[in-house]
């Protein structure tokens, strides 16, 4: 994809993103979102994960989510998933007013708390198998699936 080795200047990022030229040199004054290049001159240059990384912070601050949070978010994410270098491009997020979750290798959680908000139900699933066999057959149970005759007899 040529767009992903393309350099992009700040007065493109902010005609892509509608976004002001203020809110760009905070964002990489702040840490929050830096220019991955610079023109031997000094000048900053976007790349394409740069733009992916600032159209989530713009998508995050629609969402109603404060600056500060998005701030936040990102490094508690930096903390709790060493391995992911950029947060805002390799993770999915999804914002609802100051919550943000992540979803991440099939599992969902608040970037700040890092709790989790999705119930894996296979694993569920497994841990009452494993709890039934550690128990033995329940009598109760099997009352229950029997069908019941009413008392006419049909």
């Amino acid at each position: 994809m040529a767009e992903a080795r393309r350099l992009f200047a700040p007065r493109e990022i902010v005609g892509i993103l509608g976004i002001t030229h203020r809110q760009l040199s905070h964002w990489a004054k702040s840490g929050l979102v830096v220019p991955g290049a610079h023109t031997r001159g000094g000048h900053a240059r976007y790349t394409f994960q740069d733009l992916v990384a600032l159209a989530t912070v713009k998508r995050l601050l629609d969402s109603g989510v404060p600056l500060q949070r998005v701030r936040r978010s990102v490094g508690a994410l930096r903390r709790l998933l060493p391995t992911v270098r950029r947060p805002l491009v390799e993770l999915t997020l999804v914002a609802s007013e100051s919550v943000v979750l992540v979803i991440y290798e099939e599992t969902a959680f608040e970037a700040l708390t890092g709790q989790q908000w999705i119930i894996d139900v296979a694993a569920l699933a497994r841990d009452v198998a494993r709890y039934q066999r550690r128990r033995g057959p329940d009598p109760e149970a099997a009352a229950e699936e029997k069908p019941h005759r009413s008392a006419s007899g049909m």
